[in-house]
């Protein structure tokens, strides 16, 4: 579906991303691990076209998108929510997430959007008339994915989503973004938590100073001696209570 080849960001001479070769498949969770530092925002960026990159490609179906502007590939179904949410704090809740609908002309199709989002985030609806900076952090990121899928991802794109969260919280938007790739979006997912990413993706790889140095299915990343102990604490891999299914 969606795939880097040989991807390369410079800035300023720095690297930030050396011959980053990536296979996303279709309707999949893929989750992205690292160190601060190690490129993993750039490389969304990069694939979303708000980073042109120095070398490489992007490609979506087998279609070279490198040159695609931003606007360009949200319209093929490219979404990013970023980090920090980065919404408008003075508009209601409803009104950030129309403007994740801003390409959307037809009224019945945003509708459709709307209803779906409403079933999802029953608290989004309730707060819609709420002035978004009044919101907690988790309200905050519900507001900020729900903005996201107004665009009608076939790939969404979750830069941090859980950051500054707590514990609870962790756990709904984990659950969140498995109700949403149930409905057929592929997820590409960054996480500090590399235990929660890795507990609710299909596959992952590991970024240090740019390049690939690890990948695979999740479950294996998870139990591999070298991952615990570069990014899950080391020992004892902490206990996600999961569902009889293998959800959060």
């Amino acid at each position: 579906m969606l795939e880097t080849a040989d991807l390369s960001v410079d800035y300023g001479g720095v690297h930030a991303l050396r011959n980053v070769s990536v296979d996303i498949p279709e309707t999949s969770v893929l989750a992205v691990i690292g160190a601060n530092g190690a490129g993993k925002s750039t490389l969304l960026k990069t694939i979303a076209g708000l980073v042109r990159q120095s070398r490489g490609s992007v490609r979506l179906d087998g279609e070279d998108i490198s040159r695609l502007r931003p606007h360009e590939r949200l319209d093929r179904g490219i979404v990013l929510c970023p980090e920090g949410r980065r919404l408008f704090p003075e508009l209601t809740v409803y009104e950030n997430i129309r403007m994740g609908a801003y390409r959307v002309r037809d009224r019945r199709r945003f509708r459709e959007r709307l209803d779906f989002l409403h079933e999802v985030f029953p608290r989004v609806e309730e707060r819609g008339k709420q002035i978004a900076s009044s919101l907690s952090g988790g309200e905050q990121q519900m507001v900020a994915i729900a903005r996201a899928l107004m665009s009608n991802p076939r790939i969404l794109m979750l830069d941090e989503p859980t950051l500054g969260l707590a514990p609870k919280l962790i756990l709904e938007v984990a659950r969140l973004v498995q109700t949403i790739n149930r409905e057929g979006i592929t997820i590409v997912i960054v996480e500090q938590n590399a235990k929660l990413a890795l507990k609710i993706s299909d596959y992952a790889f590991v970024l240090e100073t740019g390049s690939v140095t690890l990948e695979g299915r999740s479950a294996d990343l998870l139990s591999s001696e070298s991952v615990q102990h570069a990014y899950l604490g080391g020992g004892n891999v902490e206990q996600i209570r999961l569902t009889g299914n293998g959800t959060v």
